[in-house]
């Protein structure tokens, strides 16, 4: 049996990540990892009745010592080629500093750890999401300190305190615009070993945890901009796994460092449309 030596890391093991690995994830071995083994677990299931060749592990991005035993894994098992991180929490589910650990920092963390040993002609996706694009504009200082800020330094920045975050929207928007910030920063380092690294900001994403949010105390803020946006369609996994598969196939070879914004239009609707805050 031929050696598979080429991996793809997919941490969180949702919908959305699903859909990517299985865009570009053949012939390689896929390492699937996430907070709860048994979703990682699940998730094998499925691609090893589609043909995959599959390893689960568990992972806790907000912990150097957990996201380090993740990159020993991969390298073991060959060359770590393709990263995604699908990971994160919402608004919904978390207060403001499990939102800033999870999603700001542990992004952090997997593109520094995950950037020392991408290999040549290697690809990451970071999924982000269109609410980094409804945040205020920042300034200059703030965006260098986002994005360049040591990932052990990241949450001491003074406008990551709880006198400036004051709510868990707001520490979600910050966390999305600072991963494409941290991403267009890393995509110089992850250049100097031959590798590239995007941001996708989907919108509003059909997956279980999307209908949940439908069905809860923001749902009604959610249809809303669903039936006002130009699309007036939510979107779906596929169509996430489709735009990944060309930034990191060969056909993405000359985009690095971009975030790439699909919602249907959501935020346009809110910056010129009806959608506008009043």
């Amino acid at each position: 049996m031929k050696k598979v030596d080429e991996v793809i890391v997919l941490v969180g093991t949702g919908s959305i990540g699903q859909a990517i690995v299985r865009r570009v994830s053949a012939g390689k071995h896929v390492l699937l990892a996430d907070l709860h083994k048994t979703n990682a677990d699940a998730a094998a299931k499925l691609l090893l009745d589609a043909g995959f060749v599959v390893t689960t592990a568990e992972v806790d991005i907000s912990s150097r010592e957990s996201v380090s035993a993740l990159v020993k894994l991969a390298t073991g098992l060959g060359a770590v080629t393709g990263v995604i991180n699908a990971a994160g929490v919402s608004p919904s589910q978390a207060p403001v500093e499990t939102i800033l650990r999870v999603d700001l920092y542990g992004t952090a963390l997997l593109l520094e750890l995950f950037g020392d040993v991408i290999a040549a002609g290697g690809s990451g996706i970071i999924i982000a999401s269109q609410s980094g694009h409804r945040l205020r504009a920042l300034t200059q200082e703030e965006n260098k300190a986002l994005a360049l800020t040591p990932a052990e330094d990241l949450l001491e920045l003074p406008m990551l305190q709880s006198d400036k975050i004051t709510d868990p929207l707001m520490a979600y928007q910050v966390s999305k615009r600072g991963n494409s910030l941290r991403v267009m920063a890393e995509s110089v380092r992850w250049g100097k070993r031959g590798a590239r690294i995007n941001t996708i900001s989907p919108g509003i994403i059909i997956t279980p945890l999307a209908r949940d949010e439908l069905s809860g105390p923001r749902g009604e803020g959610y249809k809303r901009m669903i039936d006002l946006s130009p699309a007036g369609r939510a979107g779906t996994p596929d169509e996430v796994g489709a735009v990944a598969a060309l930034l990191m196939g060969p056909e993405g070879t000359f985009i690095t460092g971009s975030d790439f914004l699909m919602d249907g239009g959501v935020t346009s609707s809110y910056w010129f449309g009806e959608l506008a805050p009043q």
